[in-house]
């Protein structure tokens, strides 16, 4: 029997997300179909569908007016309408998800697969750390680069009391700094707490955020405001019980009230003094790092990008490096950055120095490796690696380190934390550009002379 998922979301999630969903599971019963329903109300998701159920199902229906984390979909048959048709037309929409044809996967679409599996397979505290990073990310982009554009105009150019100042700089500034940046932490803190209690976690999250920002505690003041206001407003959620019909006040009125004030007074009085004083030392130490002590994080920090490939030690390297960014710390973002190239990088190289290495699917795996890996997919190189861990993972780790521990060594800096090759045409956003791309280039020679040597042909297996 196929079986079908659906995901209902309404704006205000009291009323329609789950009318929608009532409807869908009344017409897949009446037609005898298997269907579960996921309901993302006021008071957070309920029915959650699992990685195992996603990867099983024959087709998705999204019934949602608001954003549902469709990446975890990915490469399965999905049908997107309102909630409002969902409850119209629910006998329409599952004979639809019936009829389509199961989806082929081509090598791309495996990779986005891939992630999409990873990132629904994160539980616990990481899961709810990559919430708030992956939510951040759009910012940091954004705000990076513009910074970076202003910079054209004079470093100084945004200062009004500088010589070369520039009304335009000022502008750019005003948006990238004053604004984008601005909203980093309070993004990140809002959306650690949105996974933990869903969206009675989000006020008392960018609250917390917003106040570890203006005490100084930067994006570590940032992450503990998130936990510390998740668990409170879920801790909230799960324990007020009132009357069915004072019930809709819970999310609405009383934990958003209850747990930005409990928030905002622990890191006023409590958290924010000592998170301040422990970002003060760390941003002290990275910018007075030693040549040697910067390339040894460097190796530290190429290495774990490519480990796991996307998985927790890469995201803990580039999580540390995207929070550097809002105090300043550019070099750390530049070396992790050119570490998450290499691996496909390195790889589709090796397809093409040592072809009879590799079978034919491999070779042409390869040329979509290399547009994955300009284009910082660090998760290209799994396939290959799924397919060879014990020669591969330590061919790229070798190149990622290598690529790491030389842009620290150049000292090169990086504002933009996503982008790939493709930040490298933007003027200002790479420091010493040179050397930041030949470290990218010894990295990708290093993985795939290693790949060489280490795979046997194909036909000696």
């Amino acid at each position: 029997m196929k079986k079908i998922l659906a995901v209902t979301a309404c704006p205000t999630g009291i009323a329609h997300t789950y009318m929608a969903a009532e409807a869908l599971q009344e017409a897949a019963k009446q037609k005898n179909v298997d269907i579960k329903v996921e309901t993302r109300g006021a008071v957070g998701v309920e029915n959650e569908l699992t990685p195992e159920e996603i990867h099983e199902a024959h087709a998705i229906i999204l019934a949602v007016d608001v954003d549902v984390n469709e990446e975890r979909f990915k490469g399965k048959n999905v049908i997107k309408v309102g909630v409002a048709e969902a409850i119209k037309d629910a006998n329409g929409l599952i004979e639809q998800a019936i009829s389509m044809k199961a989806k082929t996967v081509d090598y791309r679409e495996q990779v986005e697969a891939i992630k999409a599996e990873r990132s629904a397979e994160r539980t616990g505290v990481y899961k709810h750390l990559m919430n708030g990073v992956s939510n951040m990310l759009p910012l940091v982009v954004a705000g990076g680069l513009i910074i970076a554009i202003s910079f054209i105009f004079g470093i100084k150019a945004f200062d009004p009391n500088d010589p070369s100042y520039n009304p335009i700089a000022k502008a750019l500034m005003d948006i990238g700094g004053g604004s984008a940046f601005a909203l980093m932490v309070p993004v990140l803190a809002g959306y650690i707490a949105f996974s933990i209690a869903g969206k009675p976690g989000l006020a008392p999250g960018l609250v917390g955020g917003m106040l570890a920002s203006k005490i100084g505690a930067g994006f570590l003041g940032g992450i503990i405001a998130g936990f510390l206001a998740g668990y409170v407003a879920k801790w909230l959620r799960d324990y007020i019980k009132l009357p069915r019909n004072f019930a809709g006040l819970v999310p609405i009125l009383i934990i958003p009230f209850f747990s930005t004030l409990i928030v905002g007074l622990l890191m006023i009085f409590v958290i924010g003094t000592p998170v301040k004083s422990i970002m003060d030392a760390l941003t002290g130490w990275l910018t007075s790092l030693s040549s040697a002590n910067a390339v040894i994080l460097g190796l530290i920090l190429g290495a774990m990008m490519a480990f796991d490939m996307g998985g927790p030690v890469n995201k803990t390297a580039y999580t540390f490096a995207v929070g550097l960014l809002g105090s300043n710390v550019f070099a750390p973002m530049a070396a992790v950055m050119a570490a998450g190239m290499t691996p496909p990088l390195g790889l589709w190289l090796a397809t093409l120095i040592a072809p009879k290495k590799f079978t034919n699917e491999e070779r042409e795996a390869g040329k979509a490796a290399s547009i994955l890996g300009i284009s910082f997919i660090t998760e290209g190189a799994i396939p290959f690696a799924a397919a060879d861990p014990l020669r591969v993972i330590p061919a790229i780790v070798a190149g990622s380190a290598v690529t790491g521990a030389l842009s620290m060594y150049f000292g090169a800096t990086l504002r933009a934390p996503h982008g790939g090759i493709f930040v490298l045409f933007i003027p200002n956003a790479v420091g010493n550009l040179l050397m930041y791309t030949v470290s990218i280039i010894v990295g990708t020679i290093v993985t795939a002379l290693l790949v060489s040597v280490l795979k046997t042909r194909k036909n000696e297996q």
